[in-house]
């Protein structure tokens, strides 16, 4: 038997693997019956004996591939050469590889794992018809929020139509990540049903859409606004120096996507550039690096230091420090070229 599971949406994906897993047997005995085995190298000659291996004290062995058919995608970058290792791949590989393994063993259980694979990936065309197929993509915003609703009812809760939209504008489609923040959700609302307001104080992500928010507020010169949010952070409890990493971090975000220069990139090409795992983040990110100059980021990064040296020499204090941060970041005064800053 062999299946096919691709896409982006890994925690789907992993959650079907698990549903083959307890269909074949006893867990124990599957443990000591099941491989795992890295595609991108794979040759016949390291597949063969794993797959005409007899199982142990069972009728069923699995095989699990990562990224096997992703190798042969069209137009995919070649790998770059290791000394004194084979990473090429030959145009007739697919083809051995393919033939071969529609010739496994009835007692062994074959899975392929892959991202997003393509219709003209030539592995999946030999495939066709003979194994079972079925593709993860990520859920959009009207496909999430009834998965959301669905999540929370099997668990025993309720969510509002509010805190519903504003947990899937925060979190997004990473449903390892969304699976995990109702879990949280569930257990601070304690049977009630979940409020705005319980989104607000217990799900990770509404902290960095405030740092959004006020990278906005710094873009766009708004100090009293930026001002505000600061203050909100400080009420809430956070530290200055943790204020401070997260501007840090999110001007590091910015010079990562100022690389990206496709405005219609897919979504999961865009997170695994930037390495953010949700969507909206890494949206956000991408506009705010459209709208900073080369020689503004380099302005910000001098302002950074110099308030993380004022806030460790003692010239300041931390708060202080911060604000003196905010208010010169605002200020619309002309930024020196790049060559005066080096």
């Amino acid at each position: 038997m062999l299946y096919i599971l691709s896409g982006p949406d890994n925690f789907s994906r992993t959650r079907v693997l698990d549903n083959i897993k307890s269909g074949i047997g006893d867990p124990e005995t599957l443990a000591t019956n099941t491989t795992i085995l890295e595609g991108q190298q794979l040759t016949i000659d390291q597949l063969r004996p794993v797959c005409e291996a007899a199982p142990f004290l069972a009728e069923k062995r699995l095989v699990v591939i990562t990224g096997l058919l992703q190798r042969f995608e069209p137009n995919r970058r070649p790998r770059r050469q290791t000394r004194g290792r084979r990473t090429t791949t030959s145009s007739e590989d697919y083809k051995l590889l393919g033939q071969y393994i529609l010739t496994i063993p009835e007692s062994t259980i074959m899975v392929l794992l892959d991202d997003d694979i393509k219709a003209g990936n030539p592995l999946l065309k030999i495939f066709s018809g003979k194994a079972q197929v079925q593709s993860f993509p990520l859920l959009r915003p009207a496909d999430l929020r009834p998965w959301v609703q669905e999540r929370v009812r099997k668990e025993g809760g309720s969510i509002s139509p509010q805190a519903l939209n504003l947990l899937v504008k925060l979190v997004g489609s990473d449903l390892w990540i969304m699976s995990s923040e109702i879990e949280k959700l569930l257990l601070y609302s304690a049977g009630r049903r979940i409020e705005e307001e319980d989104i607000n104080l217990v799900v990770g992500y509404t902290q960095q859409v405030n740092i959004f928010a006020m990278v906005d507020a710094i873009v766009e010169f708004r100090t009293q606004a930026a001002e505000k949010l600061l203050q909100q952070f400080l009420q809430q409890g956070s530290s200055p120096s943790h204020l401070l990493a997260m501007l840090a971090r999110q001007m590091r975000l910015i010079v990562r996507a100022k690389d990206v220069d496709n405005p219609r990139i897919s979504g999961s090409e865009l997170r695994n550039r930037l390495g953010i795992p949700n969507e909206y983040a890494a949206r956000k990110t991408l506009e705010q690096a459209n709208r900073y100059s080369l020689p503004r980021i380099r302005y910000v990064y001098r302002q950074l230091l110099e308030t993380d040296l004022a806030i460790k020499t003692s010239k300041y204090e931390p708060e202080l420090a911060l604000s003196i941060l905010v208010t010169e970041l605002c200020q619309q005064r002309p930024v020196q070229t790049d060559h005066a800053l080096r």
